[in-house]
């Protein structure tokens, strides 16, 4: 939150003494929800201009591929200007509101009120009307939303183009090597500095690279009408979440050369020990025990063994996180999945485990998440087996290197080998698998690391108490 101070001098008479009144601006931005979420989308405004504000009262409503959330004011006062509209995708840090925290009169004299015929009293509203900062904020942030529908530019691109004089039509013709195509400083600083090398003939090039900006959207528009196939269909739009979890899964792919390695496990003694205690453990801690905190506990124990799993990549950069946090894939109640996030899972024991499972569980059911709870993950797992799902092939999360998918548990004959020689016995198997990014996890390092999950959990102490 940064703030403006604006200050008006108001002169009654000359016996008078002057009055001096300072008018704070908050600017309110767009909050940082996460080291991989770079920007959100305005859902809808609470307040309108004009409207007064509490501290922490909602202004707005926003999302990420993550989470919906609410941005808060962090002042009371009057919302003074608003600089996006709805459905605009704005970068996490830029200004999305101004809000006005009224006047302090700094001197004030007696007989301000009692002289209301002073002929210079008039002239006060006019340095009101129009205060010096506002014309600024309100033509950058139209041209940086309602350029194309599909290209952002920055306030900082805006800036540099306005002050280069690069018109609206040179900045669409600007081939962009950011985020989605879209213009960086270095792309706009660029074409400044090349610009008078082509100066010799302006209008060609504008030509040329017109219509490959204007060609970008045309093969998505024929591609829908091609999809708009014939016969007996439905075609439904996907919906906002579902927009951004499919650009998600596509970076990811497009980012990590995934690989998956799969492997069973008996996992027999686990299943009767939670049978047997589960009731215990909820009259004790008031906490139902699923097999997921299970399943965290064993990943936890193997990651300490093997830290490589539990990074990302900068660059040519490895960085390994100190701090384990494990995501939990979980579905909300119109399919859609989200990952909130095990915090520190490493130094909690199976109650505590237990209990951040549960609460974002509940949570993730009813639309109660926090931008905070899905923050910072590490590592994420996911149960495919509660949809039935034998095993799957699941995608990473980025900037995460591993994912975790078990399947479900299922009772079949299997060959148990004993002192006595080899026996066929009914147990409790699950298939597990891993996908990993195979920039820094070669094969020896991923299947090695999702055998020792599965002999972990195998090994499962029956005695053990809750």
């Amino acid at each position: 939150m940064v703030s403006e101070y604006k200050m008006i001098a108001v002169f009654y008479n000359f016996a008078n003494p002057l009055i001096l009144v300072f008018m704070a601006l908050e600017e309110l931005v767009m909050p940082k929800m996460g080291e991989s979420i770079t920007e959100a989308t305005v859902l809808k405004w609470l307040k309108n201009v004009g409207d007064s504000i509490d501290m922490d009262e909602t202004l707005l409503e926003i999302a990420t591929d993550k989470v919906d959330s609410e941005v808060p004011s962090t002042v009371s006062g009057t919302v003074t200007e608003i600089l996006f509209n709805v459905d605009d995708v704005v970068p996490v840090g830029t200004v999305i509101a101004k809000i006005s925290t009224g006047g302090e009169v700094a001197q004030a004299a007696p007989k301000v009120e009692a002289a209301p015929k002073a002929e210079p009293a008039p002239a006060a509203p006019q340095p009101v009307a129009a205060p010096p900062s506002a014309p600024p904020a309100n033509t950058a942030a139209p041209a940086a939303s309602n350029g194309e529908p599909n290209r952002f530019y920055s306030p900082l691109v805006m800036n540099i183009a306005a002050k280069e004089g690069v018109s609206m039509s040179d900045l669409e013709a600007i081939q962009g090597s950011g985020k989605e195509g879209r213009v960086t400083k270095k792309d706009i600083i660029n074409y400044v500095k090349n610009r008078g090398t082509a100066s010799a003939a302006p209008t060609a090039p504008q030509e040329a690279s017109a219509p490959s900006v204007s060609a970008t959207p045309a093969p998505s528009e024929s591609n829908k009408s091609t999809i708009q196939a014939s016969g007996n269909v439905e075609i439904i739009e996907m919906d906002r979440m579902r927009k951004l979890i499919a650009k998600h899964m596509v970076d990811s792919v497009q980012t990590s050369p995934h690989v998956t390695s799969m492997t069973e496990a008996d996992v027999t003694n686990m299943v009767n020990w939670r049978n047997k205690v589960k009731g215990e453990f909820l009259e004790k801690n008031g906490e139902k025990l699923t097999f997921t905190p299970l399943f965290i506990e064993a990943i936890v124990n193997c990651i300490k063994r093997n830290p490589m799993i539990n990074a990302s990549v900068d660059g040519d950069n490895i960085i390994i996180k100190k701090d384990i946090n494990i995501g939990m894939a979980t579905a909300l109640p119109n399919g859609n999945l989200i990952v909130p996030v095990i915090k520190n899972a490493d130094t909690n024991n199976l109650y505590g485990i237990s209990k951040q499972v549960n609460g974002l569980a509940n949570a993730a059911r009813n639309n109660k998440l926090k931008p905070e709870d899905t923050q910072g993950g590490t590592f994420t797992l996911t149960n495919v087996g509660t949809f039935g799902s034998l095993m799957g092939t699941p995608i990473i999360s980025q900037p995460q290197v591993a994912i975790l998918a078990v399947g479900t548990i299922k009772k079949r004959p299997v060959v148990i080998e004993t002192p006595e020689g080899d026996v066929i016995a009914i147990r409790q198997m699950m298939y597990l698998s891993m996908s990993y990014d195979h920039r820094i996890i070669d094969g020896s390092l991923g299947a090695g690391f999702l055998s020792e999950v599965a002999k972990e959990l195998e090994n499962f102490d029956t005695n053990r108490k809750v």
